[in-house]
C-alpha cells in the first residue's frame, strides 16, 4: 500500500499505484542540498512527531487553518469502509495547536465537507472564507466512474457560511476520465497548483496551475520538465514567499517520496532542490507546510518509529528556513495639524499599532478589563477597553516643527495610529495599506481640548487595597448631569470632565459603603490632569478578601464557535486571554467555565456538544499557563437558552449565536489583604 496516499489511498489509485514505488533505491547521498543552500540545517531543525493527532491509520496532509490545523485521516472507527481498502473513508479532521506548535486532541472539521466518499487535501483563502479540497467524483451524490470504470478525483470549492461551509461545487477544469487533486492556492487567492494524471503530461502524475480568470478558472498549465519528472509528483504547497513544495519520487529521491522546493525568480523556476534531512527519510514523506515566519511547521511520514501507517511530524528551525511573504518598506508622513486652525501641532507623540482583522491593536497591555454589570440576573459581562494613549507608556517618535514626523510601515498591514498631546483631545486614524506599493501621507486633525482629565482609583479606606469593578457615578454640579463609567480590574478610571464646574465623584460596589469624593475643574489648566481617590469601607465580612465575588458568573461574550463545532474561531479568543491575565492577578481564583449551545440538533448531543466546548475553554486556559487544578468545565447543552430560540421557532443566526456562550462561575477566591503603610505604621493598627 506503500504511496497509496498520492491518490489518498482510494481504491482505483491503489490499482494504478501500488507498485510504482516497489524498486526505489536509496543511494542518494544524505548531504542533500538544503533549502537555499543556506548550509546543513540539519544541525539546527528538531522533528517530533504529533502524537495527540496520529493514530494507527493514516494521519498526512496538514494544513493552516484559523488557530491550528486540518489535516487528512482514516482514524475514524465508524460509518461505511472503502472495501478495496479495508478502511474508512478519508476525512478532513481539525486540530488546534499549543504555543509551541504541538496539536492537541482533534475534532471533525465538517459536517458538510466529510461524507461518504473520500474527501483529501485542502487549501484555505487567506481570509479563511473559502476553501478548495479534494473528493471522489460526484454526481448528484452518488460517485460515478469514468469510461474505464475508474472513479477520478476532482478538486471542489466550499464557501464558509454561518453554519458550516457550503455552496459546494466542482471547479471547470476537471474531468471524469482523469484526476485532479491536492490543490494548494497562492496567497492572493489567484492561482492553485495541484497535480494530476491528465494526458500531455510527463509521467504518472505531474504538476500543475490555473490562474483565476474573472468567475473562472484558466485551462491546466503543466509546471515543466524542470519539476515533473517521468515518476510522480504530488501534494504541491505554495508559500507565501512564492517558494513551491512538493512531493516526488523522481529528482534521485533518497527512497519512496521525498520533499522538495522551487522558487519563482525573475519570471522562472529555479533548479529543484530536496529539502535533505532532517525532512526526508528512506521512507515516503509529503505534505510539507511552514509558517510565515519560516521557522516551524509540518509534515507526514511513514518512517520508522512513527505511531500509524502515515504521521504527522512537526518542526521547529533555530533560525529562519525560508522568508516570508515579501513585504515592501513604506515611507509613512505623519502630519499633526490644529483642526480649528490648520496649524501644524509640534511634539506629537506618536504611536503606531498594527490592527487584527477583528479591530482590536496588536500588542501586550494596550486593554483595560472591565466586568460590566450583565442583567437582572446578577451576572457580569467582560469588557476590553483600550487604554489612552497616555496611559500606554512612553512613546519615541514626536513630530517636528512642520507637525511631521516620517516612519516607515509595512505593505498589506491594517494600522491604528495614535496621536497625543497635552492641550489637545487625543486623536486615532486607522488606515490600510493593502495593496500599496507607494509612500503614504496620514494627516491627523487634533482638537483642542475644553475639559480636564480626571484619572482617579478606588480604594478599601481602611486597607489602601484597590477594589476592581466599582460602578462610578459622576454629577456634575453645575448643570446636575450624571454620568456612569466603571472602575477596570485594578481600581483604576479615567474620563474628561468640562471646565468651570464642582463635581460628586460616588463610587458604590456590592458589600462596600458608597465611596464620595469632590473634585473641581474651575480653574485646572487643560493639560493639567486631576487626580482622584474615592475610598469606600467593607461591609460583608471577608470582602476585601474576594475583588470578585465567590459565586459570581462572568459571561464572555466573545467567545464565539461555529454550528456543531468545539474549537474556539480564530480571533474570537480575546476575553479568555483577558481571563488569563485576571487569574494570574488572582493566584486563588478558582473557576468553572460553563459552555451552553442554542437549540438545534438533539438535547443528547447539545449536551455533549457543551461539555468539549467548555473543555476547550479549559484546555486553553492551561495552555496559557493557568493550572488545571484552577479550573473545571460543565456543559450545560441547550438547557438555558437567554431568548426564545427554541426548537421549531425561526430565528436569526445572531439569536442562535447570542446562546452559544461561554461563562465562568467563581468558585473560590480569598486573596491576601495588602495593607497600606503611613508612616511606618498599618492603618488603625490593621495587620495581614
Amino acid at each position: 500500500m506503500r504511496n497509496a496516499r498520492i491518490f489518498l489511498s482510494f481504491s482505483f489509485a491503489l490499482l494504478l499505484v501500488s507498485s510504482l514505488f516497489a524498486q526505489q533505491q536509496t543511494s542518494k547521498s544524505k548531504s542533500a542540498d538544503k533549502l537555499y543552500e543556506k548550509g546543513n540545517l540539519s544541525n539546527n531543525v528538531v522533528v517530533r512527531n504529533a502524537q495527540n493527532i496520529n493514530s494507527e491509520a493514516l494521519d498526512y496532509s496538514p494544513t493552516f487553518y484559523a488557530n491550528g490545523i486540518v489535516y487528512v485521516t482514516t482514524r475514524h472507527k465508524n460509518g461505511p469502509k472503502d472495501k478495496k481498502l479495508n478502511s474508512t473513508f478519508m476525512e478532513l479532521y481539525y486540530a488546534e495547536l499549543e504555543p509551541d506548535g504541538m496539536p492537541i486532541e482533534p475534532d471533525e472539521f465538517s459536517v458538510q465537507i466529510n461524507s461518504q466518499v473520500h474527501e483529501g487535501p485542502v487549501s484555505f483563502s487567506r481570509n479563511g472564507s473559502t476553501m478548495y479540497f479534494t473528493r471522489n467524483n460526484l454526481k448528484k451524490g452518488l460517485t460515478k466512474a469514468n469510461s474505464k470504470g475508474k472513479i477520478v478525483l476532482k478538486i471542489y470549492e466550499a464557501k464558509r457560511g454561518d453554519y458550516d461551509w457550503e455552496d459546494v461545487k466542482e471547479l471547470p477544469f476537471n474531468s471524469d476520465e482523469y484526476s485532479c487533486f491536492h490543490p494548494s492556492l497562492s496567497a492572493d487567492g489567484n492561482t492553485i497548483y495541484f497535480a494530476s494524471d491528465m494526458p500531455g503530461g510527463l509521467g504518472g502524475m505531474d504538476l500543475f496551475k490555473v490562474e483565476k480568470r474573472a468567475d473562472s478558472w484558466s485551462e491546466p498549465i503543466n509546471l515543466g520538465e524542470g519539476i515533473n519528472t517521468p515518476e510522480n509528483e504530488a501534494f504541491p504547497y505554495i508559500h507565501r514567499s512564492g517558494a513551491l513544495f512538493f512531493s516526488s519520487n523522481g529528482h534521485e529521491s533518497i527512497g519512496g517520496l521525498d520533499m522538495f522546493m522551487v522558487d519563482w525568480v525573475n519570471g522562472e523556476w529555479s533548479s529543484v532542490k530536496s529539502l535533505g534531512e532532517p525532512f526526508n527519510s528512506p521512507q515516503d514523506d509529503l505534505g510539507f507546510i511552514i509558517n510565515n515566519k519560516g521557522t516551524r511547521g509540518y509534515f507526514a511520514s511513514d518512517r520508522d518509529g512513527g505511531k500509524g501507517k502515515d504521521d504527522i511530524y512537526l518542526f521547529e528551525a533555530d533560525n529562519t528556513i525560508i522568508e516570508a511573504e515579501k513585504e515592501l518598506n513604506l515611507n509613512a508622513k505623519i502630519i499633526a495639524y490644529n483642526m480649528e486652525t490648520n496649524a501644524p501641532i509640534e511634539d506629537v507623540s506618536i504611536r503606531i499599532l498594527e490592527r487584527a482583522s477583528d479591530g482590536f491593536a496588536e500588542g501586550d497591555d494596550l486593554y483595560d478589563i472591565q466586568l460590566l454589570p450583565g442583567g437582572d440576573d446578577g451576572s457580569l459581562v467582560m469588557k476590553l477597553v483600550r487604554k489612552s494613549a497616555d496611559k500606554l507608556g512612553e512613546s519615541s517618535m514626536f513630530t517636528d516643527q512642520k507637525g511631521e514626523i516620517d516612519e516607515s510601515i509595512k505593505s498589506n498591514k491594517n494600522y491604528l495610529v495614535l496621536g497625543s498631546k497635552k492641550g489637545f483631545e487625543s486623536s486615532e486614524i486607522v488606515f490600510s495599506t493593502q495593496g500599496e506599493s507607494k509612500d503614504q501621507v496620514i494627516r491627523m486633525p487634533m482638537k483642542p481640548r475644553t475639559c480636564s482629565t480626571m484619572s482617579g482609583v478606588v480604594t478599601a479606606e481602611e486597607y489602601g487595597t484597590r477594589i476592581p469593578n466599582a460602578m462610578i457615578k459622576i454629577v456634575n454640579e453645575c448643570t446636575g448631569a450624571e454620568e456612569i463609567i466603571y472602575a477596570n480590574s485594578n481600581g483604576e478610571f479615567e474620563t474628561c470632565l468640562p471646565l468651570g464646574c464642582e463635581y460628586a465623584i460616588y463610587a458604590e460596589k456590592t458589600g462596600y459603603t458608597k465611596g464620595l469624593s469632590k473634585i473641581s475643574t474651575v480653574n485646572p489648566e487643560t493639560d493639567k490632569e486631576v487626580e482622584v481617590n474615592v475610598k469606600m469601607n467593607p461591609i460583608v465580612d471577608n470582602i476585601i478578601n474576594e475583588p470578585i465575588k465567590e459565586g459570581s458568573v462572568i459571561v464572555l461574550e466573545n467567545i464565539y464557535y461555529d454550528f456543531d463545532k468545539s474549537a474556539i474561531r480564530k480571533g474570537a479568543a480575546r476575553e479568555l486571554d483577558a481571563l488569563v491575565e485576571l487569574m494570574k492577578s488572582y493566584p486563588s481564583m478558582e473557576v468553572e467555565m460553563i459552555a451552553h449551545t442554542d437549540s438545534r440538533g438533539g438535547e443528547e448531543y447539545n449536551l455533549d456538544l457543551s461539555l468539549r466546548r467548555a473543555e476547550s475553554a479549559r484546555k486553553y486556559l492551561i495552555r496559557n499557563s493557568i493550572a488545571e487544578t484552577r479550573i473545571k468545565a460543565f456543559g450545560y447543552g441547550e438547557s438555558q437558552l437567554r431568548n426564545d430560540c427554541f426548537d421549531g421557532v425561526d430565528c436569526t443566526e445572531g439569536d442562535h449565536e447570542y446562546n452559544r456562550r461561554t461563562e465562568v462561575r467563581i468558585t473560590k477566591i480569598d486573596e491576601p489583604v495588602k495593607v497600606q503603610y503611613d508612616n511606618g505604621k498599618p492603618n488603625n493598627g490593621r495587620m495581614d
